[in-house]
């Protein structure tokens, strides 16, 4: 019944997901990952070649599906398409743990609607979230397989204690080899959630028979590979170095406030303005999963205290025994998610699976949050992993653990507002891609904006395919969808970011290899004080690369891309400007 009801969760957010296909708001984080496969598929190496301070997995992941179908932004997505549903079964397999039926497939449902649809785009950031879902799940049947007594279910269902560790490992390790940042944090929490059921009780079962070899095994050996194959390519120094160097330069200029929520004073202005009561209380409805998802992993660390302080639950489940509310059967004794012929309190060992559970899980979104608070604490990073953050939801929603009668009195209440605020939210995604009405041809296939892109009209017309172009400072999916290639080894600078070395590198390349063509967005300036509010003052000041293109290069038209960012098509002093198109940049 499980294996059909994921199944079918599949499905259904596969059909949905595709939807999104085809559409995009030109968001420039999207060009990276898309734009380094591209460099390697044309023989460079990572690292070596071209620099990225992140860990390799997406790159190669991505060049070997442009290797095998073709490079287009089609392929990219379905890849995507295909990921967002595996997130959907994963949530749902993991909250069914302890939560009943309906509200594990109202999860998966969430997941599947607020999700990647808030921001559908080809990044790392997605791809580490499905490893590092696919660890927990691993570790999640690694202590079931490894439970303390008689199991009570046999031992080929709950499967080698010794193969699920040897997952574990080896799915940390790939996180890790994703996003550093999140395989960190992910190992952090799970080390501390497995030392916490050994200590509570389960030290003979989790030590013995070699899991932990199998353990040590999965994580060594994702990275010897990685670390041979990059030394054979002469690449394995500068990797280590960009490996490390977000340690001390991302967080300079990407701190922000806890939750931030990315948005300019225009935007709160078309959201909260002088609007009617009724247009506020649905934007505020619509937007209130904005402030709780933050909220959730605070809940999983809130829990995971408790039982570090009080990891003696056999009084607990005695105390839940005892409670009666209006009838309702304790959670303990409720029939087991996967036996229902069994109760939980006759199937759980000295520690029970459920309290196992919630210690594991909540070890591990913490060790998640901490990676997050240590990055980039804004919205856009809680919802990378909001399909974990989601089961956190899952056991409010359910409350079968809560021994509350206030709490299960507003419950029904609970429930309704929670998904009536998520179903708002998503549908103002879904209507916004459904607005997306403007087909736009483009060299790696065709997209759907909610406006006629200047930009990529323009640069196709004008430039050829293969080229070099300099789009500074920061739009690297022109550079794929237009197929051109920067002339430095970077695919974008960001001022106040990346370094002042760094800069007066691309700043030689850019004198040294005469590059025809530059894409200027000079209104980058203007984003600053909303996405990177913690730049400093001085790079926003002085522009060296900036000041180098408006002493070598003109302006021959002024053009504006799908989202209204405003940039200059700029050749050299010595040559023409294209002869005038018919195409113009939209505001």
């Amino acid at each position: 019944m499980e294996r059909h009801l994921a199944l079918l969760v599949f499905l259904a957010s596969f059909f949905y997901l595709f939807l999104f296909r085809r559409y995009t708001v030109m968001d420039p984080d999207e060009g990276i990952i898309l734009q380094g496969a591209e460099r390697i598929l044309r023989g460079q190496v990572l690292y070596r070649d071209f620099f990225s301070f992140f860990t390799p997995g997406s790159y190669y992941l991505l060049a070997i599906l442009f290797k095998a179908l073709g490079s287009s932004i089609l392929v990219a997505r379905s890849w995507l398409v295909c990921l967002g549903s595996t997130l959907s079964v994963l949530t749902y397999l993991l909250a069914r743990r302890v939560a009943s039926r309906w509200v594990a497939l109202a999860t998966a449902a969430l997941t599947t609607l607020t999700c990647l649809p808030l921001r559908f785009l080809v990044l790392h950031n997605w791809d580490s979230t499905l490893w590092a879902c696919l660890a927990l799940y691993s570790a999640a049947r690694f202590v079931e397989a490894s439970a303390a007594g008689e199991p009570t279910f046999k031992r080929r269902r709950r499967g080698s204690p010794k193969r699920w560790a040897l997952a574990l490992g080896s799915l940390t390790a790939i996180t890790t080899l994703f996003e550093q940042s999140k395989g960190a944090g992910l190992a952090l929490g799970l080390a501390a959630g497995l030392a916490l059921l050994a200590l509570a009780g389960r030290r003979r079962s989790l030590l013995g028979g070699g899991s932990w070899l199998a353990l040590g095994v999965g994580l060594a050996w994702p990275f010897l590979v990685t670390f041979v194959w990059f030394g054979a390519q002469h690449g394995l120094t500068p990797m280590l170095a960009d490996w490390v160097w977000p340690l001390h330069h991302y967080s300079r200029a990407n701190h922000v406030p806890y939750g931030y929520q990315n948005w300019s004073e225009s935007s709160r202005a078309n959201l909260f303005g002088n609007h009617s009561w009724r247009h506020n209380l649905i934007a505020g409805l619509a937007l209130a999963p904005c402030f709780l998802v933050p909220v959730l992993p605070l809940v999983a660390a809130g829990i995971l205290a408790y039982f570090a302080v009080f990891h003696r639950t056999g009084r607990k489940a005695a105390n839940g025994r005892e409670l009666k509310v209006e009838g309702k059967i304790p959670s303990d004794l409720r029939p087991s998610t996967f036996n229902p012929g069994v109760t939980r309190s006759q199937e759980s060992t000295a520690l029970g699976d459920r309290h196992a559970y919630y210690i594991l899980v909540s070890a591990t979104l913490s060790g998640l949050l901490l990676s997050v608070v240590a990055s980039r604490a804004d919205i856009l990073h809680f919802m990378y992993l909001a399909p974990l953050f989601y089961l956190v939801l899952a056991w409010i929603l359910d409350g079968g653990d809560v021994y509350s009668t206030f709490f299960h009195a507003i419950l029904p209440v609970l429930r309704v507002l929670v998904l009536t605020c998520f179903g708002f939210f998503a549908l103002g995604m879904l209507l916004t891609n459904l607005d997306a009405n403007v087909r736009i041809e483009t060299r790696r296939g065709v997209i759907r904006t909610v406006a006629q892109d200047g930009v990529l009209e323009y640069v196709q017309a004008h430039v050829p395919a293969g080229s070099r172009m300099l789009v500074y400072p920061y739009l690297p999916l022109y550079y794929y969808l237009t197929d051109t290639f920067s002339p430095t080894s970077y695919d974008y600078i960001q001022p106040g970011m990346h370094t002042r070395e760094q800069m007066a590198e691309v700043e030689r390349d850019l004198a040294s290899s005469r590059t025809p063509v530059v894409l200027y967005e000079y209104s980058f300036v203007e984003q600053i004080p909303t996405a990177w509010p913690n730049t400093p003052i001085e790079f926003i000041a002085r522009d060296p690369i900036a000041d180098s293109i408006l002493k070598r290069y003109r302006p021959c038209q002024m053009l504006n891309s799908a989202t209204g960012w405003r940039f200059l098509f700029m050749v050299r002093k010595d040559p023409k400007c294209p002869a005038e198109s018919k195409v113009e940049g939209r505001r």
